[in-house]
């Protein structure tokens, strides 16, 4: 197993010099189209995984680890961390960070398998996974307690955790964010991927959630909603944080399953496997 301080495909630059052109986004867009595919063919292959939420969160994940998060080592103690606290949607997370050429292909070579290096949660016992998630709820807590650590420290790196929204509906999310505003943190960044589904059905049928960004301003977050697949827009959102004493939560707007066109807004495709026919047909969607 080998990961890379620095990735041959990537877009990261230096905090303070971050500029957005056309050119990075078109870059960034291939990339994300890329981890698409390979969570497609690696669930395929192991019949395992969680296609509908990784779809939604890869292009949150390719900004972030393309662009924004500075430094490309996973041993710098100055790194921007990163808590994946929707950790079904780990195989978004590995794809990514092997198209950016932080890991290598073979990591994924026995994912899902007894004994394999990668689970379907992802594991602090991994280089480059800063903590355990997948029991829903428990990120944002991480995240806020290691924000708060980084601040005590006096150091200045950024602390990003991406929630899914369903697990909003978790008590300990809204501890968290109360204790984050109280502290001050504001190098504490909240990415919520609201795709509006959790599994069985939409999020509003099972415990309302709405009106989700003024929950978040109540609590003295700063808050903004973009759209979670336009690479721009998660750019600029998140190189906005940072600035103020305020944490900052970004609601992005996606869909489960972008990308194919069967899967989209489908809350069946939580966890679905795809047939034959359904792999070989998004994989032709996704390829155009």
């Amino acid at each position: 197993m080998r990961t890379h301080g620095n990735g041959a495909d990537g877009l990261a630059v230096a905090r303070g010099t971050r500029e957005r052109s056309r050119l990075d986004v078109d870059h960034s867009r291939k990339i994300a189209q890329r981890a698409r595919i390979r969570c497609l063919t690696v669930t395929a292959e192991s019949h395992f995984g969680h296609l509908g939420p990784d779809f939604s969160a890869i292009d949150i994940l390719t900004v972030l680890y393309g662009s924004v998060m500075a430094s490309r080592s996973f041993n710098d103690p100055l790194r921007d961390r990163f808590v994946l606290s929707k950790g079904h949607a780990a195989l978004a997370l590995y794809s990514v960070l092997i198209e950016l050429g932080l890991w290598d292909e073979d990591m994924l070579l026995d994912y899902g398998r007894s004994g394999g290096l990668l689970g379907g949660h992802p594991s602090s016992s991994i280089v480059g996974i800063e903590t355990c998630t997948g029991a829903l709820g428990h990120g944002l807590p991480f995240a806020t307690g290691a924000a708060a650590a980084a601040s005590a420290n006096g150091s200045r790196h950024r602390t990003f955790v991406l929630l899914g929204d369903g697990e909003l509906q978790e008590g300990s999310n809204w501890e968290a964010a109360m204790f984050a505003s109280a502290r001050r943190l504001g190098d504490l960044t909240a990415i919520v991927d609201r795709n509006g589904l959790q599994q069985g059905r939409g999020t509003e049928q099972v415990n309302p959630l709405g009106p989700l960004a003024d929950k978040w301003r109540a609590f003295g977050w700063d808050v903004e909603e973009i759209d979670g697949h336009d690479h721009g827009a998660i750019f600029d959102g998140l190189a906005r944080g940072g600035r103020s004493t305020q944490p900052r939560c970004l609601i992005a707007m996606t869909k489960k399953g972008k990308g194919v066109s069967f899967m989209e807004g489908n809350a069946a495709w939580h966890h679905k496997l795809p047939s034959p026919a359904e792999a070989a047909q998004a994989l032709e969607e996704l390829s155009r």
